[in-house]
């Protein structure tokens, strides 16, 4: 059996690992021609961009002006949010601050999360989720062999924070994602973290414990009822600046007592053992090249140094063994059984009911729409 030849882009890093990847005539990949053609106009870390982000500032004080908060955001650790998190103070907004603990917390994000809300003198509220809903809805994701492992706590994240904005009367969630290093991103990999419908689907095939506290948001309320009847909308202020993570770091770590985590998402132990260990032993699928890609795309590193850095291990053998025997332990697995569901044939998520075919009704329907009005319609600003 001869071993499939793996083609990657000119530009970029990204490969035929990504089973929808295309190249044109140049070996350019489809991901950089859309950064250049979609992506790149959307991104302002300019003058331009600080312009566009003092006027939506302004407008969310107003909003906010005789309440308690002015908007929202999550804070875990990491450094995206963290930094975003100062921003925040600097620009003088008030926000509230929410931390969703889903039980993988390392004690080095706890700790840095008290420093920056300490730095920030901002109210945090900690949202601890029902280990045990928790522990059975990971377990029944392990058993699905779905490629997004995440969603347990990706989703627990965000519909905490949707449910507290509107709880308290907050129309603006602050986002740190960002166009600076997640420009590229395959749709092949993943699917919607906010898809309950696929949630409830495993949950109901795999376990045997139904979902009580873990609250999910359905499609209407995503797409319809929060953005149109609530009038919520999300800003990512980090794609209207200059935005470079090793500077961030650098200024977390000397202004605000911050510690580096030493690897990408060291701020939770799954996270980490999922996207180093599961998806590329499973899938083939090594998050670090869509991330470098994003970084090239955006000059803050050249093709040459993202190689380098892909050139390296994913993970060290000891704390590999460490991670597998915590990991096992705490979802109160044997680490047979765990490496068992590691090694079985993975299953796409369309394998279980999903939100797809009314998510394709409601984007037809904006589609229409858009051309009625003769103008874009956005779920989220």
């Amino acid at each position: 059996m001869t071993e499939e030849r793996i083609e990657q882009c000119k530009r970029c890093v990204m490969d035929t690992s990504d089973k929808q990847i295309t190249f044109n005539s140049e070996g350019i990949c489809n991901h950089c021609i859309e950064f250049d053609a979609i992506t790149s106009l959307r991104w302002f870390p300019n003058e331009q961009g600080t312009s566009k982000l003092n006027i939506a500032v302004e407008k969310i004080k107003a909003e906010g002006k005789g309440k308690d908060y002015d908007c929202i955001i999550g804070l875990s650790g990491g450094i995206d949010s963290s930094f975003l998190a100062v921003k925040l103070k600097d620009y003088g907004l008030r926000p509230l601050v929410v931390h969703v603990d889903a039980g993988w917390n390392s004690e080095l994000a706890v700790y840095n999360i008290e420093q920056v809300v300490k730095y920030c003198d901002f109210d945090l509220h900690t949202h601890v989720m029902d280990w045990e809903e928790i522990k059975n809805l990971q377990v029944a994701y392990l058993k699905s062999g779905v490629a997004n492992q995440d969603v347990v706590q990706d989703h627990a994240y965000f519909s905490s924070l949707y449910h507290f904005a509107v709880k308290n009367g907050i129309k603006t969630v602050i986002s740190g994602g960002n166009i600076s290093t997640e420009a590229i991103f395959p749709k092949s990999w993943h699917h919607s973290a906010m898809d309950a419908r696929n949630i409830h689907a495993i949950n109901k095939k795999f376990s045997s414990s139904s979902l009580k506290s873990y609250k999910t948001i359905n499609i209407l309320q995503y797409y319809l009822f929060y953005p149109y009847m609530y009038k919520m909308k999300t800003l990512r202020p980090l794609n209207f600046m200059e935005y470079n993570k090793d500077e961030a770091m650098r200024f977390l770590i000397d202004e605000v007592g911050y510690k580096e985590y030493g690897r990408k998402h060291g701020e939770s132990i799954f996270t980490k053992f999922f996207q180093n260990y599961y998806l590329p032993e499973k899938f083939g699928y090594d998050k670090r090249k869509p991330h470098l890609a994003s970084l090239i795309n955006t000059g803050q590193m050249s093709r040459e140094e993202a190689l380098i850095e892909l050139s390296k291990p994913l993970y060290e053998a000891k704390e590999l063994e460490d991670d597998i025997e915590y990991v096992a332990k705490k979802l109160e697995l044997d680490v047979s059984e765990l490496m068992l569901y590691i090694n079985s044939p993975g299953n796409d998520y369309s394998t279980y009911k999903n939100w797809d075919t009314t998510y394709n009704f409601l984007k037809k329907i904006q589609i229409k729409m858009e051309k009625i009005l003769g103008k874009e319609i956005k779920n989220y600003a």
